[in-house]
């Protein structure tokens, strides 16, 4: 048996460091052999994750290259293409790092029990969160359903630390037939966006470590202080990394742990953000329908617009609300947007254009190189108000005032807004390199007028809002 390939299944996990998996594979001794494949789950994912995984696919595959071995590329069903390998292999089995949501646990749990009934291994790995979602409990032994304590449950646990980087991954005899990346064009969607989202890639385990020591060693400080101003370059940046398991996140808490116990003011701050993360994966672990449906059952019939032309002009950044606008033409050159930002426009769409959360969550999925199904989904129904520890939904965010707020100086809106300046800076034109030409855009254009009156639309979800809690107080004294 020690002479039989064991083949690692690869996902969201393209890294070398504290990697348990690989760890585990590396102990056996046996030849292994790396391979991703493109399934219908992955296919799905929306054009910028696409095209932000063909980038790190190529990345790992040469720190795979430089310890001694390769990473297969292989399209089709995962289980046929692992039971085909298997079989072209004579290997002895399938390890892989576990992923928590719904489809990808019903795919993988498929794949073992088929495996392990021809009598292969089939190991599946901790290694995507800092504790796995059924180890950390309330006192009654219930998932956590708000995040201070959860906070508090997970903070208290000794994390273990990191592994250290497999430096070497014993080969095959020979190495089976692979597709080509380019083949598989992972960034097709992106069209004309391609080349001017990937200026802003900081791609592979490499980068993703030169990043964490980078802010660490010249930003953690001001973490706290500085995390909710969109134009300051205060926070890591590590979520495109950590999305693609580029880093892994305990690598990313020992930092964190580091830093605060050498007197860093923001570090606790960013190791708390670091578990805001793990509370998304545990509230879908144990509620997958947060995905799908809002969390809380009085919201199910809420009377939110589904998609519609105020959705479309928010899509496009083209709102005549600056601060709104910049977010949106940020994740269209960069791929990503500020959390600060996230959390305005994702408020705008819900209540002050009464737009269903799902549009929103649907668009960042598109857009986004650094999508995460889970803190996604979360992070949609929070500031909607419909989710676990949800902002209350008549907590509006104001556009006008968070700019006033946290972009003081106007730099941010400067930034990402060429309408009305005489010499727009780059990255404000380059959004009109990026966004469709379907669309019409040019920097020259005057800036739109308000989709919307602030108070007013401010109000219109207030007195919705109003009229859903007592129509649903009506109903509950009909029962």
């Amino acid at each position: 048996m020690s002479n039989k390939p064991l083949i690692l299944w690869f996902r969201r996990d393209l890294r070398l460091s504290d990697h348990p998996m690989l760890q585990a594979a590396v102990a056996t001794g046996r030849p292994l052999v790396p391979v991703f494949v493109l399934d219908g789950q992955t296919q799905a994912m929306g054009a910028a994750a696409r095209f932000r995984l063909g980038l790190g696919l190529a990345q790992f595959g040469g720190a795979l290259a430089a310890a001694g071995s390769r990473l297969l590329l292989r399209r089709g069903e995962a289980l046929q293409v692992l039971q085909g390998l298997v079989a072209e292999l004579g290997a002895a089995g399938v390890y892989w790092q576990r992923m928590y949501e719904p489809e990808a646990r019903a795919r993988d749990a498929a794949v073992k029990a088929a495996l392990r009934a021809e009598g292969l291994e089939a190991e599946s790995f901790a290694g995507a969160l800092l504790v796995e979602p059924w180890q950390v409990a309330t006192g009654q032994g219930g998932a956590y359903k708000v995040y201070t304590p959860f906070w508090r449950a997970v903070s208290a646990r000794g994390i273990e630390a990191p592994l250290a980087a497999v430096r070497a991954l014993p080969a095959p005899a020979v190495w089976p037939e692979s597709d080509r990346l380019e083949d598989w064009g992972l960034g097709a969607d992106m069209r004309r966006g391609a080349g001017v989202v990937a200026r802003s890639q900081r791609v592979g385990e490499a980068a993703a470590l030169a990043r964490l020591e980078a802010f660490i060693a010249q930003d953690v400080g001001d973490y706290r202080a500085l995390r909710d101003v969109p134009a300051e370059p205060a926070t890591s940046g590590l979520s495109e990394n950590l999305a693609w398991g580029e880093i892994g996140p305990r690598t990313i808490w020992a930092a964190g742990q580091r830093a605060l116990f050498e007197g860093a003011a923001g570090a606790e701050q960013f190791c708390k953000e670091l578990v805001w993360r793990e509370f998304a994966y545990h509230l879908m672990y144990h509620n997958p329908e947060i995905l799908t449906q809002s969390w809380r059952p009085e919201w199910q019939d809420f009377g939110w617009r589904g998609d519609n032309g105020d959705a479309e002009r928010w899509r496009r950044g083209m709102t005549g609300e600056p601060f709104v606008d910049a977010a949106m033409r940020e994740v269209y050159v960069t791929g990503r947007m500020h959390n600060r930002a996230r959390m305005v426009v994702a408020s705008y769409l819900t209540k002050h254009l009464m737009t269903h959360w799902r549009v929103g969550q649907a668009w960042f999925a598109e857009v986004l190189t650094d999508w995460d199904p889970a803190a996604n989904a979360m992070g949609w129904q929070w500031v909607a108000g419909c989710g676990p520890d949800a902002a209350p939904y008549f907590r509006v965010f104001n556009p006008a005032g968070q700019a006033e707020k946290f972009d003081a100086d106007g730099r941010y809106r400067r930034r990402w807004i060429a309408e009305g300046q005489a010499r727009p800076g780059p990255e404000a034109l380059a959004f009109f390199q990026a966004c469709p030409r379907a669309w019409g855009l040019e920097a020259g254009q005057d800036y739109p007028a308000p989709v919307v009156n602030l108070a007013e639309g401010r109000a219109r979800a207030l007195a919705a809002y109003a009229a859903y809690k007592e129509k649903d107080a009506s109903d509950d004294g009909d029962l």
